[in-house]
């Protein structure tokens, strides 16, 4: 039954992943290194940089999140910012801004608010040139 619990680190395979149960609420900020799925509460700021996010069926998320990739079957309340994609599915719910590369959004989801599509994660070679453009002094007021 609890099997999960007791097989060394790195027996699943080449990649690492948590799963907060169902049961369990979290208050505060939960950071990492490694995939998360939530099925409880949470509250306050999750952020996996480079990992991916599942918000599992049961989950009742209120926080901003930050990661790779979200994917949503629960419950969002909050900004969730996605360097590479962020999928709503069909029973899910969002209710925050969205910043992302990539947005996938079923029919059946529920989703208030903003998005955002962040082309700077693809073109980092662009990212000199955009910036040339926009840093181009200011024009010159009335001149007397």
């Amino acid at each position: 039954m609890a099997t999960d619990a007791m097989r060394p680190l790195g027996a699943s395979g080449g990649s690492s992943s948590a799963r907060l149960g169902s049961s369990l609420h979290v208050k505060g900020e939960i950071t990492g290194s490694e995939d998360l799925q939530i099925d409880g509460s949470v509250e306050g700021l999750i952020q996996l940089d480079e990992r991916k996010l599942t918000v599992g069926a049961t989950a009742k998320v209120t926080a901003d999140i930050i990661a790779r990739e979200v994917v949503v079957y629960g419950t969002v309340k909050g900004n969730l910012r996605a360097k590479d994609r962020i999928e709503i599915k069909k029973d899910g719910s969002v209710n925050g801004d969205l910043t992302t590369s990539r947005i996938m959004i079923e029919d059946g989801a529920y989703f208030k608010g903003s998005i955002e599509i962040d082309k700077s994660a693809d073109k980092d070679k662009d990212t000199h040139s955009a910036f040339a453009k926009s840093s181009s002094p200011a024009p010159a007021g009335k001149t007397i």
